[in-house]
């Protein structure tokens, strides 16, 4: 789950972070107060949950409050990268020194949280570790420890090379990792952490996301939530007790389990085609469910096929083939249906789905050869 930057810079701040003085604001008329409160000049800054702001138009300076009416309704209702505008933060200049960049990860590779920093702070740092991976820091932490002082004092002499800052800089990286612990966070940065012109650090820039399988002990985030930047489908399937990602291809697929599901896409791209989704149905699945299911993936104009992928365990077969039926009498599906099920009630799915337009599989690997066939062919 990924929240805006100005609530990212309030849980910051909530955690003793220093940030800029700044609000935010829906309408440009509030922006103009705001600007008012601030003082000039100001900084205007789209709130969208995709990166690349800037060089969209998204992100601009302001010297005069007799233009931050227009600027800020300029931006108001922007689409940028498809999702649109609804907010901007309205934030104080500072005189910048020098940029850095500081974040926090899992890394799968060593099962720990990875602290990254680089002087070449200010912009996309998958663009920094492409061209120049040299240049970015990590150390790893131990989950038992924690982050000691002195990784994060040896990460802030290699930025700064200055005692003071580094200390600083350390008590930040800190304050950071007790965010990604206590919130539960997949993702935390600072891009960028500014040096100002009297020494000190100040976080210009903010980006957390969050582990959506923490959130039942997380109240809090459905009020953080932005709908209006999800996709709809993924919201409705999350509704519907489904787990469901959009993806570019054209092979729909649905399954029950994430392993069988990373599998099956592996396996399609195999085979030379696209998953066009990720959709687990869950450890047990009603036929009802199951219709929400094709209801969705059909709402998708990419997919010319539907691979069905189950194998039967807690999810049952049977039920499955019922609500395939039903899917096909409610919705107009005019793609193929290739489905490979096995396990519980498997022989009574096949019985239930004789004599439908449903294309059987004997095997994961025969399914996924029909589905791809189906849809077009390898690309």
């Amino acid at each position: 789950m990924k929240i805006h930057e100005y609530q990212a810079k309030e849980v910051f701040a909530a955690f003793g972070i220093p940030v800029p003085r700044e609000r935010v604001a829906a309408r440009s008329d509030e922006a103009a107060s705001l600007a008012r409160e601030l003082g000039m000049p100001v900084v205007i800054k789209a709130q969208v949950l995709v990166g690349g702001r800037g060089k969209a138009g998204g992100v601009k300076k302001v010297e005069s409050h007799d233009q931050v009416e227009s600027v800020a309704g300029s931006i108001i209702g922007m689409d940028i990268k498809g999702l649109r505008v609804n907010k901007v933060l309205v934030s104080e200049c500072v005189d910048i020194r020098s940029e850095a960049y500081v974040g926090i990860v899992v890394d799968r590779a060593t099962r720990a949280p990875v602290l990254m920093a680089s002087a070449a702070g200010g912009v996309e740092i998958e663009e920094v570790a492409k061209a120049t991976p040299e240049k970015i820091l990590k150390t790893a932490i131990d989950p038992a420890a924690g982050l000691l002082g002195f990784q994060a004092r040896n990460i802030g002499m290699a930025l700064y090379g200055d005692a003071k800052l580094a200390r600083e800089f350390a008590g930040i990286a800190q304050k950071l990792y007790r965010i990604f612990v206590q919130k539960d966070c997949s993702l935390i940065e600072i891009n960028p952490l500014v040096k100002l012109g009297s020494g000190s650090l100040l976080a210009l820039d903010a980006k957390i996301n969050f582990d959506d399988n923490a959130d039942f002990r997380h109240k809090e985030w459905e009020e953080m939530r932005d709908l209006s930047a999800e996709e709809p489908t993924e919201v409705e399937a999350k509704a519907a007790g489904l787990t469901y990602i959009k993806l570019a291809g054209n092979v729909g697929c649905v399954v029950n389990g994430a392993g069988l599901a990373m599998a099956t896409m592996d396996l399609i791209k195999r085979y030379g085609g696209e998953p066009a989704n990720f959709l687990d149905v869950g450890g047990s699945s009603s036929p009802e469910k199951m219709v929400t299911a094709m209801r969705i993936i059909l709402s998708d104009p990419n997919v010319k096929a539907i691979l069905i992928n189950i194998f039967g365990g807690i999810t049952r077969c049977d039920d499955i083939a019922t609500g395939l039926l039903q899917a096909q009498k409610q919705a107009d599906i005019r793609v193929p249906l290739v489905a490979r099920l096995t396990g519980t009630n498997a022989e009574k799915a096949r019985e239930i789905l004789k004599g439908s337009a449903v294309t059987p599989a004997d095997s994961m690997a025969d399914a996924v050869k029909k589905a791809v066939a189906l849809a077009g062919g390898a690309k």
